[in-house]
């Protein structure tokens, strides 16, 4: 709210929904024109990137390999990879094969295998703007079991992308997730999350893959974050590698496939739209 200014439709529902207890984004968090395009070209980036693996990718080869894939391109293009050197991480990619959930850390020794299914997990940095996606990656042939996981787990970031409505809340996204997962008894994550970007690699508000509607934050027009549901084929819990000298990479607890897709998403008048792809 700017101080002299008509109260604005998002003024007004930020201000309803304060006054019923809900949590409202403050003002930082709803990013400018000028923040937006700096993100909109971080996103082209990025999906470049990710483009590139996809070209690429094959049996046999390492996933120290496509980390090198990624620095390569990233920098070539006058960007930065954000992973890189982030809290200890020491690679500018994650790469999370099979049972890995998330934050697999790249190593000369992983070599994808017929029937691997791995996720690409891709942050860039451009002119001080971030943008973060990833995808899954099918090795070859593999199982019916492990094909229906990958394809549900993409449903379910476009399902949770329907729900992103302009001033829905968080809690809505998840609940939409979370429902389609359960149709195959599979288990949401819930350990880890979506969160705001584009200023910073990792902003407000969390965007958590499971809940009931009307909790978490409102979403208003002018928001950016990431979707990225890791959907487990058995519980969703997980743990922490103990041979993980980082601690970054985190496992399926009953060591069973997961799969993750994910964007980043602009909230408008009308609804996200995606700029990573």
């Amino acid at each position: 709210m700017i101080p002299g200014q008509p109260l604005t439709e998002l003024d007004k529902q930020v201000m309803y929904w304060e006054g019923k207890g809900k949590l409202v984004p403050t003002r930082d968090l709803i990013k400018t024109a000028e923040q937006i395009e700096g993100i909109r070209k971080a996103g082209v980036v990025n999906t470049g990137v990710l483009d590139e693996v996809a070209a690429k990718i094959h049996e046999g080869m390492s996933t120290l390999e496509i980390d090198e894939i990624v620095h390569n391109y990233t920098i070539a293009h006058g960007a930065t990879p954000a992973p890189l050197n982030y809290e200890g991480f020491p690679k500018s990619v994650c790469t999370s094969i099979n049972e890995v959930v998330c934050h697999g850390i790249p190593k000369a020794s992983d070599i994808l295998e017929e029937g691997d299914i791995i996720n690409v997990d891709c942050t860039t940095c451009l002119d001080g703007y971030y943008a973060d996606a990833s995808r899954m990656f099918i090795i070859g042939k593999t199982t019916p079991e492990k094909e229906q996981l990958v394809r549900v787990a993409k449903e379910c970031l476009e399902i949770g992308a329907e729900a992103a409505k302009p001033y829905c809340f968080v809690g809505d996204i998840g609940h939409a997730i979370e429902k389609h997962a359960k149709k195959y008894h599979y288990g949401i994550v819930r350990d880890l999350c979506g969160h705001g970007v584009g200023n910073k690699f990792h902003e407000e508000p969390d965007i958590v893959h499971y809940g009931k509607k009307g909790t978490g934050m409102l979403l208003v027009p002018g928001m950016v974050f990431t979707i990225e549901p890791m959907v487990n084929m058995g519980t969703w819990r997980v743990f922490i590698d103990a041979d993980d000298p980082y601690g970054w990479e985190v496992i399926s607890e009953d060591e069973k496939p997961s799969a993750q897709w994910e964007h980043t998403f602009l909230m408008t008048e009308n609804g996200v739209e995606v700029l990573t792809y």
